[in-house]
């Protein structure tokens, strides 16, 4: 029987991160697995504005060209969803359909947006109906803005927003009650507390209000949603990993590995800023330093 190939690396999420860490491998010529199973927040993003060298270009195509980079060097991929990590001599890398065994894993699997039932959300997603503000505050500027969330961070958000990018703020909290100082805070600021739950969007080409479910119309031209995201870390469980101390994103080093050895992570999952050309550079450290590693300098 032949023997069990065993790759130098297996990337786990063909997004920046892992795009730009099989592109290091490639030119390495190292044995290298990159295991996606398509999607992902930076897919649906419609114009990023602030990756080097693109005035403006979409999440599908900032991944689509990272993908034609990445096939020009010797890198393996699988079209899989990956179930399960096990660290035993080697890691195993476990999918639906089959296993793979590996030195060491770079974890860039990203998250997805916790979005409130309101209709028509995907319309507008990535134009005019945002959840970052890194990524797309300064798409609101000098617009009409609705802010929508539930909690004392949707109230500091309201207040960031308008000192950075409108002056036209509106808050709208489903039925979280901020402080009285709060309160009074967003009083003297001009910001308008609306109390309730938004039912859908309203507007053609563009939106033109928010419509609440007891049929009041909220206009706007810009909404901002602050409902937080998930990680798609499902298949680390069960795994000797460090996270932060809302027992949330993972910890790890100035070169990304994780607490266990061998196991790096980049993008959102880490404690850094969640931001695509982060990601993209996290990407780059982890897969130099894994070089260095199996060369032994």
């Amino acid at each position: 029987m032949p023997e069990e190939r065993i790759y130098d690396c297996i990337i786990v999420g063909g997004g920046p991160g892992g795009l730009q860490a099989a592109i290091y491998f490639g030119r390495y010529n190292r044995d290298v697995l990159l295991i996606d199973r398509g999607g992902g927040r930076t897919h649906h993003a419609r114009a990023i504005r602030n990756f080097l060298s693109h005035k403006i270009i979409s999440g599908k195509d900032l991944l689509e060209i990272g993908m034609e980079q990445t096939k020009r060097f010797n890198i393996h991929f699988q079209s899989a969803r990956v179930t399960k990590i096990l660290k035993k001599e080697y890691f195993e890398v476990l999918t639906e359909k089959e296993d793979f065994l590996c030195r060491f894993v770079i974890v860039s699997s990203g998250g997805r947006d916790n979005f409130p039932p309101v209709e028509n959300i995907y319309k507008f997603l990535g134009t005019s109906f945002f959840t970052c503000v890194d990524c797309d505050g300064h798409e609101t500027t000098g617009k009409k803005l609705v802010i929508v969330g539930n909690a004392i961070s949707t109230v500091r958000l309201a207040f960031a927003m308008k000192e950075m990018y409108t002056k036209d703020v509106t808050l709208l909290l489903y039925f979280f009650d901020p402080p009285a100082e709060y309160k009074d805070l967003l009083n003297e600021e001009g910001i308008i507390l609306i109390k309730g739950r938004p039912a859908r969007i309203i507007g053609g080409e563009r939106i033109e209000a928010l419509e609440m479910q007891d049929g009041e119309k909220v206009e706007c031209e810009v909404i901002m949603s602050d409902f937080g995201f998930k990680l798609n870390d499902d298949f680390l469980d069960g795994l000797p990993l460090k996270k932060d101390g809302r027992g949330f994103k993972y910890v790890v080093n100035h070169n990304f590995e994780s607490s266990l050895g061998g196991l790096y992570i980049v993008g959102p999952l880490n404690t850094g800023h969640d931001q695509a050309i982060i990601a993209a550079g996290e990407g780059a450290v982890a897969a130099i330093e894994i070089n260095k590693r199996l060369l032994n300098i």
